[in-house]
Order: structure tokens, then sequence, then C-alpha cells
């Protein structure tokens, strides 16, 4: 068997059709495994025998159980309502795990869909390699996110700015249902169905509430702004935060033009396409809840008849976010200093010591291994920096901090060098540096870490990240 399911079908097939399309991949030239995730596999009880197999993995030769489909949403991108889909994604199926866990199964880049616009439906290498990396590193420091199964080589070539090595990724997601789904649903007149399917699927503690729908954008809520806080905590900048790259699983979906933080600045942009910052670090909590907004936009009848009733209880749900979002990331920072049990009086201190961290031009990172290792020496020249280092030395508890500490900041992050200099060497033929990195970013906590991996960035650099993926 290729997989465990518990339906005939599909289940997302049990939807109004209006939602999905019927498609199969388009064969390539020459299939061959690139990468192979057995971690995940057995996670997901899957075959080894079955589902390592280049014809399977590159959409050539399907078992004859799977109806694959392109899935179709709307998204507001930079702002801005557009009609997307899967433009070379499909889904192949969904898979329960003996966890008893629903995941889907997407090939991307398996070829052109109804939803394609004039693109080719195809992914390079480069890219694909990227987003295995960072997705297998977001993991590794336990934040929800979608994996990837497999990375396979077409033995095509897909033209970009430059020629490039074609591939397809196997992504692993608990669904692909984003808020851009809802968006296309109540465009459609289907989102009653949609919704109910959701709260069945992710929320299922929603069924028997006697708001379900209330209960669905409340939970959708919890679970994206602890996921922003856990982005925050660690440097992560998504790129691309429009509504269809904001999942109602509460799992990072859609790496493109994604990065971490080097040297700390509030206002960081990597994008090459963000020329306005909306993404910026600084403003990922805003646009999350922005983004939530307009999933509320597409419940209110479901949540109540009558309008004004239905916007008062979605906007009292809205306005929770800054207060669940700024609890977890006072947990979080709290927890990176030291504080095993930080409360609202303990952010100012966390706020300021990023405000330092600015202003001392530091690597985000390795600023916090530096307290970490000696937590008795400041880390910052000026006077006020050495005036924050007295306050926390006085309001942490020095023989748990360390362990706190340890167990919160991860040594290692895919730094943008050292990823580049992997994936362009891993395009060249030589996977030596990708397979070294991939091993590196699995152990983020390990106390022993090759220096190359942990060497921040001068602080004038400028990276810049494209939408490869």
């Amino acid at each position: 068997m290729y997989g465990s399911r518990k339906d005939d079908i599909m289940t997302y097939r049990k939807l109004p059709q209006t939602l999905y399309t019927d498609i199969a991949p388009t064969p390539v030239a020459d299939p061959a495994i690139y990468l192979y995730n057995h971690e995940l596999s057995q996670e997901l009880g899957l075959d080894d025998a079955i589902w390592r197999d280049e014809l399977l993995l590159s959409g050539n030769q399907l078992p004859r159980e799977m109806t694959p489909i392109a899935q179709s949403y709307l998204g507001h991108q930079f702002g801005h309502l557009a009609m997307l889909g899967d433009g070379r994604a499909i889904l192949l199926d969904e898979i329960v795990s003996p966890e008893g866990k629903r995941y889907d199964i997407q090939l991307k880049g398996a070829g052109r869909t109804p939803y394609s616009r004039g693109g080719d439906g195809r992914a390079g290498l480069g890219p694909m390699l990227r987003e295995y990396l960072i997705s297998e590193a977001m993991h590794a420091l336990g934040i929800p996110t979608t994996r990837s199964l497999a990375v396979v080589t077409t033995g095509e070539t897909v033209l970009r700015q430059t020629p490039e090595i074609g591939a397809i990724l196997t992504r692993v997601a608990r669904s692909h249902i984003r808020v851009g789904t809802f968006q296309y649903a109540a465009h459609k007149g289907v989102v009653k169905e949609l919704a109910d399917y959701t709260i069945g699927r992710h929320y299922p503690q929603c069924v028997a509430s006697p708001h379900s729908y209330v209960c669905l954008l409340d939970e959708t809520l919890k679970s994206q702004a602890r996921l922003i806080a856990q982005w925050q905590s660690v440097g992560f900048i998504h790129g691309v935060m429009n509504t269809d790259n904001m999942s109602l699983s509460g799992e990072t979906i859609d790496y493109g033009p994604c990065a971490f933080i080097d040297t700390y600045r509030a206002d960081q942009v990597f994008s090459s396409i963000d020329h306005q910052g909306r993404y910026r670090y600084s403003r990922q909590a805003p646009i999350a809840q922005w983004n939530l907004a307009r999933l509320a936009e597409t419940l209110l009848a479901l949540i109540d008849p009558d309008t004004d009733q239905a916007i008062a209880r979605a906007t009292e749900i809205l306005q929770r976010f800054e207060a669940d979002y700024y609890s977890a990331w006072t947990e979080l920072f709290g927890r990176k200093l030291g504080l095993d049990q930080a409360t609202p009086d303990d952010r100012p201190l966390l706020e300021e010591f990023l405000q330092l961290l600015e202003a001392d031009q530091l690597d985000f990172t390795n600023t916090f291994i530096a307290l970490t290792d000696q937590p008795e020496a400041s880390v910052f020249s000026s006077a006020d920096g050495r005036d924050w280092h007295q306050r926390w030395l006085a309001r942490i508890e020095p023989t748990k901090a360390k362990a706190i500490m340890q167990a919160a900041n991860p040594r290692v992050i895919p730094r943008n060098k050292t990823l580049a200099e992997a994936i362009t060497a891993a395009e060249a033929g030589d996977r030596r540096l990708f397979d070294e990195l991939l091993a590196i970013i699995q152990q983020p906590y390990a106390k022993q870490v090759p220096p190359k991996y942990t060497e921040g960035s001068e602080p004038n650099d400028r990276f810049i990240t494209y939408c490869g993926t």
C-alpha cells in the first residue's frame, strides 16, 4: 500500500469542485531522486519500497488510486486581491500517519495547471533545495512548518534568468487550506462547506461549539499568533505574507524570499519584490492580523445572520490577536534571556534588549549565544547597554537561567551566505556543502558547530532574496 488512508477518496474531493481542478502531473524526461527524507517518511508511516521511487515522486507514474488535483484560491498580494491557485503544484493525495494525523502530499514543479497564468509549471533545483533545507531547519527549531519528503531532478532545463536544472519537490503539509482558499470559497458561495471541512480537519474542538465558526476564527488566530512569535524568536522573515501564504493549519508555508536575520534590524527586508517593506521583520505580526481580518470577512455570514452582530463578534476575536501574540512573544523571548516565567512586566526589558542589539549592530543569533555562554560579560559597549546588563542580571536566577537559555537559543540557523554557497555548489554538481549544512541545521542546539556556520555578516552587508520557490 502506498500510504495509510481511512477514506476511499481524497477528502478534499468531497468539497464543491469549484475549489479544485482534476489535473495530472506532466511527465518529465529523466527523473532521478536527489534527496529523500527517510526520517519524515518513517514519521508518516510510508513504505519506502513504494515511495522512494523517482517515477512516483516525479509524477511520471502514479498508482491508480491517486486522483491528483490543483487547488483554487485567491490571494492579497502586497494588499491587492488576485486570482491565483496552484500554478505549478499538484496535490497527489492525503495520507494518515500512524498517529492518526492527516497530511497532504503535493508535488511542486509538476507541470502546468489551469492556474499557471502563463508560467511553465516547473521549478529549478536551487529553489527546491532551498525550500527543503529551510523547512527542515524550521522543523528542527520546533516551529510548525510544511516539510519536504523529496527532491527529484527532471532531466530537463527550466528557463529563468539563466537556464536551471529542473526539479520537483514533494511537499508534506497538514493541509494546503489558505486564507486565500476561504476568499475564493466566499467568492464562489461555498464558504460554509470549506469552513465545515476545515473545522473537521484542523479544529475538531469547534465541532461541538454552539458558535463553531467563531471558534474556527479564534483557533486560527491563536495558532497564527504563536507561529509569528516563533518566527520572531529566531529572526525569521517570511518575505511574502500574502493571504495565499497563510495556512489554516498554523504551519509556515511557501518558502519564497524568506531569510534569517544576521545583524539585527527591526525593519529588515530581504525580498527583492518588497520595495515598500510591507513584510519586514517588524511588520510580520500586524500583517498576520490583517490577513486574519480577511479570513474573518469570509466568515461573517456564518458567524451571525445579522451583519452588525457578525462584525462585532469577529472584531472582538481579531482584537485578541495582539494580546495572544505578545503573550507568546514574551514567553519565547523571556526564555531566550533566561526567564522561565516571563510576565508582561518583563516586556520592556526584552524590547530594550532588541533596541540595544540594533544600536550596536550586533548579530541576532550570536548575541543570545554570547549571553548564554558568558552571562556575566556584557555584550554591549554603550553605557545604556551596560545598565541593561546589570538590570538583566538582577532579574534572572543564575542557577536556572543558563539551562533555559541553552534550550531556547539555537547556535546555528541557515545563514544567507552559507546557504547560498551550498546551493550554488550543488547546482554546479558538488553537493558536499549542501549535505553538510543540512546535517548541521538539523541539530540547531548542538554545542559544537563548525565556526563557518555561526559567522554573521558584516553590519553593512545587504542580502537579497528572490521568489524562486
